[in-house]
């Protein structure tokens, strides 16, 4: 599990997520997300999280080859349940999370960051939802979140990215730092958020959400349904062995 979690003296709590160079979490952890949330949510103690991220960047999704290297539809299944149990942890944990975003944020990582309460990133942070390229569908309904709709169109059809900068106008991400000073950002907005009474910070979360338009975890699902029958055509198997470099027994092919 490379999932950390870390009450601090002051009720912020810090969750980390470690795996690999990019961030491209298996299964295990993305339950271990929602795992550590909802810990977060359960304590009293607890009066705001910080989501972040070591590597080279925050979250670079699902890992494809843990998906294209099990046989069956086990790890696909895993990737889908944990996903949603990740992003709905986040947006019903019952203190405000503030999402810390280093380097590259895609797919799942903008289904973190879209639940997330404050967003703040580095500057060279950059949001995307590519998931068109490898044959599946979701977290339009978080990059909605982050983007107007017709931006977020754009963005999903052609699988492109929009830099943290840019969001700041749209006011979905708070502020954009150097990023040797992202930790020491997210801190300082999590010691206000902290320092009010728990209490009343709990009641604001949970009326904010029930005021939300949007159901974001009946959203996110409905999605999801179109990537099992993207997996039935056997389209998205063929696009994910593309992108992973596997032949369909899950070893590397000689000619990638």
């Amino acid at each position: 599990m490379t999932i950390s979690s870390v009450l601090r003296d002051d009720h912020i709590r810090v969750v980390t997520m470690e795996h690999g160079k990019v961030n491209a979490l298996p299964v295990a952890d993305w339950f271990g997300v929602a795992e550590a949330l909802d810990e977060a949510s359960r304590d009293p103690q607890t009066h705001v999280v910080v989501l972040r991220a070591e590597g080279r960047g925050y979250n670079a999704g699902v890992d494809i080859k843990e998906m294209q290297n099990t046989s069956g539809m086990e790890a696909l299944l895993g990737a889908n349940a944990g996903c949603y149990a990740a992003f709905k942890a986040i947006y019903e944990c019952s203190v405000p999370v503030i999402a810390a975003v280093n380097g590259h944020c895609i797919g799942g990582g903008v289904g973190l960051v879209g639940n997330a309460d404050v967003v703040i990133a580095s500057e060279d942070a950059y949001f995307s939802v590519p998931e068109v390229n490898q044959g599946a569908l979701g977290a339009a309904t978080h990059m909605a979140r982050l983007v107007p709709q017709h931006m977020m169109r754009t963005l999903y059809f052609t699988a492109g990215r929009i830099p943290a900068k840019d969001l700041l106008q749209f006011g979905s991400v708070y502020r954009v730092v150097p990023r040797e000073e992202l930790d020491a950002a997210a801190l300082e907005v999590a010691a206000v958020i902290a320092g009010k009474n728990t209490k009343v910070i709990r009641a604001a979360k949970e009326a904010i959400n029930g005021i939300d338009p949007i159901d974001v975890n009946k959203s996110y699902r409905f999605e999801q349904g179109f990537t099992f029958e993207l997996n039935l055509m056997g389209v998205a198997d063929e696009l994910r062995d593309d992108f992973a470099g596997t032949d369909k027994s899950g070893s590397k092919e000689s000619n990638k």
